[in-house]
């Protein structure tokens, strides 16, 4: 039987880690109840199971999906959504409620994760915006070639490692402000440079980095002006502070003065080359196998109908 076009699908993710997940899931429902929604739900078990559900939706017909859940699970839904054919992306629309360790891409747009009234308004509100998705190629460790989409950003070096320690500490201690002051203190023991080589447009930089910041969006304060929207990438390659630096840099990265830091150099492209050796790379706030050797990262402008504040 045909899905009716006005059903949403709501692809719904807990939380890893966190045992409130059925109030979460009531708030949300009796928004949507509220406002005579008709919808169908599905909620993934693990990480793997994303993917799985969001390819079912897709292949089931649903024309606006909603992901329940945080930066990476939204990249998960995107990289299933790209690997569609364009006639059968261009019919689905993608919606986002926070409800993430890190819901980043969210707040860009003024999304709340404490206000599910007007999320659920704006997202019945139906404004669709086509956005820019972000693209990884590289050579994972068995010499395959591997893609991987982004709609945030990608961190290499210091920051993804900060980002990971973040993450597994918000799983315990559950506070945002506790995890982020608790992934600050191996900076403090932690080597702050990776020898890079990157090529963006007509510019070499061949030296220690510290960390590279390529957002399709804010990047978690990295790349404050990039928008998704305007086919380029913003790029911020931070060399490694002293101490006293680094701590000012902080500063300007939580009061969203990020570019104002002398260490940072940013950058706008359409296409890039990078090779980071062994440092750590994050899409959307998760890690993926080191690349080996040169990689490539480049924008897709305007392939994924996205569900915007009315």
């Amino acid at each position: 039987m045909a899905i009716e076009e006005s059903r949403w699908a709501i692809l719904y993710c807990p939380k890893k880690g966190w045992f409130n997940t059925r109030k979460r899931w009531s708030r949300l429902q009796q928004e949507l109840d509220a406002r005579s929604i008709h919808y169908d739900f599905v909620q993934s078990e693990s990480v793997e199971s994303v993917e799985r559900l969001m390819t079912m939706l897709i292949n089931n017909g649903y024309r606006t999906i909603i992901i329940v859940g945080g930066d990476t699970a939204l990249n998960d839904a995107v990289n299933c959504l790209m690997r569609q054919e364009k006639m059968v992306r261009d019919q689905v629309a993608l919606g986002i409620v926070p409800n993430g360790l890190a819901n980043d891409f969210a707040r860009f747009w003024g999304f709340d994760e404490d206000n599910d009234t007007q999320t659920v308004e704006w997202l019945q509100a139906r404004r669709v915006r086509k956005i820019d998705a972000g693209c990884i190629t590289y050579r994972d460790k068995n010499d395959q070639e591997q893609h991987r989409y982004f709609v945030n950003c990608i961190n290499i070096g210091l920051t993804a490692d900060i980002m990971n320690l973040r993450i597994q500490a918000r799983q315990v201690l559950g506070s945002r402000q506790l995890a982020f002051l608790w992934s600050l203190v191996p900076m403090l023991f932690h080597p702050h440079d990776y020898k890079m080589r990157l090529e963006i447009d007509y510019d070499v930089v061949e030296r220690s980095v510290m960390t590279v910041c390529v957002g399709n969006a804010r990047g978690y304060g990295q790349t404050p002006s990039a928008t998704p929207y305007s086919g380029l990438l913003d790029v911020s390659v931070v060399y490694n502070p002293k101490i006293k630096q680094l701590l000012e840099g902080l500063w300007l990265l939580v009061t969203g003065r990020f570019l104002n830091h002398k260490s940072v150099h940013p950058y706008r492209t359409r296409d890039m080359k990078a090779d980071t050796g062994k440092a750590l790379v994050g899409v959307d706030g998760r890690l993926i196998d080191r690349p080996v050797g040169e990689y490539r990262i480049h924008v897709e402008p305007e392939v994924i109908n996205f569900l915007i504040p009315a």
